[in-house]
């Protein structure tokens, strides 16, 4: 099912994901302010989670901008300031509904970030004494964090061990945490004002003499729980789309298993993996004004420096092997001086230190088929200098490939040649078991992450035609790449992949009579949306393997361009930086904007911790009533 422009609910509107999200705190909610008030300033209480939302969108100077002069922490100890009005963006919890009813003193309007309880605004309009003081109330329906230009999270964390592991048998908690992951997927398109189509990963019902288990159902729970979530909206919201605008893919992390261990050769990835950052901060020490020490100097690696955007997704093969001089004559002298002095020198010789290039060649290998248990057992006997950190994970991909090699003493043997801590061989052993039982025997529905059944080599990855890379170490692509490419063709398989929208699939997945409706990429762009595209200088010449920049810079003079329906993928358990990627080369590719969500955006040591924290047993419909 497809939608033409003119039916399109966009509208002409070619602003991108972030930006909307942006455009509706500043504008929408702060600058709306301005009618109920007469004081020029005003302050602006929030607590812990809508601190970070607004964060993620806006920088201080934007919100300064807006007429906020102090922005205050709900839960903390505030000077009474009865001259300033002030701006509550809270959630509508029964604790900051009463923090809020203590705080009064002269402040409005209130704003919320999510649907309020009826018995929360009557707790308020019970308080005659407060009513007089608010000047507005809100929902804003906006309960997720944008972390990329592309990208969102729901700030589940613990979306792994919750949802995959033993604690599972915790009905509260798995139930509590799918229904909130819903909620806030939701308000996404809410705030997009947009109604997808919503395909999810079916459980592994289809086959009778396998037992469906908790985790089989994690994407068909939440499916029907963001469609629960939609169906609300279209109801509440006034002018809300009624029918389909966009697609929504629903998946969970053991869809690829390697994405989140394997070296991804990108700036954006490497600086993450290797440097010691906190979040998307860098410290990293300068020579003092006096010159007779060093002082600690915060760098921030986000959209709003014009040149980390121009190179975080170029490889980072292109730029180590040349000199300073050589740089020059490809990128601008600005991006030349701060690259060398900030991380180009100092990611070179973590990568020779580490001998990472034998290690990603390895992984390389070992994923598309070109090597196996005799070159892994070579080079862990040989590369005595590898880190213990480095040999988990490949035995990590390894696993990943070869779980049949661990039903034996084989892999209790490669993981002490590798000299694994008991805590290594936790995470190796729930990597292995994410994908679910006897996945080699699978030949279609399921945790299997099989790629090609077909393929000659034993890999999980086939090259792919008319895509070669520049780099050896950049063969790898995720998963999600090839599910999002389907998706936009309409091709996306239909004994693994149902839609909420079509009423022949029942909740606990029964086979289809349908195909799985898309929107196919030949047919035009469905939306009059546009986006800049345009600037190739920081693409190697003759790639299309998505290293290119997506820069602000190259976009400032390009021409507007058409773009169709937006594609949706969300991907429980974590989404990793090589699919950020894959979204932001698939939008020029498609003519769609593509947009990542997750639970959370995990770089490979916080998705081996995660891994850690997890119990292989797998749960049964038995053991939980659903």
């Amino acid at each position: 099912m497809s939608m033409d422009s003119d039916t399109s609910s966009q509208g002409g509107d070619h602003r991108s994901f972030r930006q909307i999200t942006r455009d509706r705190l500043l504008f929408e909610m702060l600058r709306s302010t301005r009618k109920h008030s007469k004081s020029t300033w005003k302050v602006l209480i929030m607590d812990k989670l809508t601190v970070k939302i607004m964060s993620c969108s806006c920088k201080m100077a934007d919100i300064t901008e807006e007429g906020v002069s102090l922005v205050e922490d709900l839960y903390k100890r505030r000077q009474p300031l009865p001259s300033l009005d002030a701006i509550y963006f809270i959630q509508p919890t029964k604790e900051n509904i009463g923090m809020f009813l203590n705080d009064m003193s002269g402040r409005n309007p209130l704003y919320k970030n999510s649907p309020i309880q009826k018995e929360l605004v009557a707790q308020i309009k019970k308080d005659s004494s407060v009513l007089p003081r608010i000047g507005a109330l809100s929902e804003m329906n906006l309960e997720y964090f944008a972390i990329d230009s592309q990208g969102f999270t729901t700030d589940h964390e613990r979306a792994l061990e919750e949802l995959f592991s033993e604690n599972a048998l915790d009905s509260h908690k798995y139930n509590a945490c799918l229904n909130t992951m819903a909620t806030r997927i939701s308000t996404v398109f809410a705030s997009m004002r947009e109604f997808p189509r919503v395909h999810y990963r079916v459980a592994k019902t289809i086959d009778a003499s396998v037992t469906t288990t908790l985790r089989d159902l994690v994407p068909t729970k939440l499916a029907a729980a963001v469609w629960n979530c939609l169906s609300k909206l279209k109801t509440s919201i006034p002018d809300y789309p009624q029918t389909e605008t966009c697609e929504l893919l629903i998946v969970d992390r053991s869809v690829d298993q390697i994405a989140p261990i394997i070296h991804e050769w990108t700036y954006d990835a490497m600086c993450h993996d290797l440097l010691c950052m906190d979040g998307n901060k860098y410290v990293h020490e300068v020579p003092s004004k006096n010159g007779s020490s060093t002082e600690k100097k915060d760098v921030l690696l986000e959209d709003h420096d014009p040149i980390w955007v121009e190179l975080r997704h170029a490889h980072i093969a292109d730029l180590l092997n040349c000199s300073k001089q050589e740089l020059g004559e490809r990128y601008p002298i600005e991006i030349c001086k701060k690259w060398f002095k900030l991380f180009h020198s100092k990611l070179n010789s973590i990568i020779r230190e580490q001998g990472l290039r034998d290690v990603g060649q390895l992984e390389q290998d070992l994923v598309f088929g070109d090597a196996g248990t005799k070159e892994l057992i070579n080079f862990l006997r040989t590369q005595l200098g590898v880190s213990r950190e480095n040999k988990l994970r490949l035995l990590m991909i390894y696993a990943a490939i070869n779980p049949e090699k661990f039903e034996s003493d084989k892999g209790e043997k490669l993981m002490q040649l590798a000299g694994l801590s008991t805590d290594d061989m936790i995470a190796v052993s729930n990597m292995r078991c994410l994908c679910g039982p006897d996945t080699k025997k699978s030949s279609g529905g399921g945790f299997t992450l099989k790629f090609d059944v077909h393929k000659k080599k034993h890999g999980l990855r086939k090259e792919r035609t008319g895509e070669e890379s520049a780099w050896a170490l950049s063969r790898f692509y995720p998963v999600l790449e090839d599910l999002i490419e389907k998706l936009s063709k309409g091709e996306l398989p239909k004994d693994e992949y149902y839609c909420m929208n079509d009423p022949s699939p029942s909740f606990h997945g029964l086979p289809m009579s349908s195909s799985v409706r898309t929107s196919p990429a030949h047919q035009p762009a469905h939306s009059m949306r546009s986006r800049r595209t345009g600037g190739t200088w920081a693409r190697p010449r003759g790639s299309d393997d998505g290293y290119s920049s997506d820069s602000v810079l190259k976009h400032s003079s390009s021409d507007f361009k058409k773009l169709g329906q937006r594609i949706f993928v969300f991907v429980i358990g974590g989404a990793t930086r090589s699919e950020l990627r894959a979204v932001h080369k698939l939008t020029s590719k498609l003519k769609r904007e593509v947009i990542l969500g997750s639970s959370s955006l995990d770089d490979p040591p916080q998705f081996i911790t995660k891994l850690k924290m997890m119990s292989v047993d797998e749960l049964t419909l038995d053991d939980l009533q659903i």
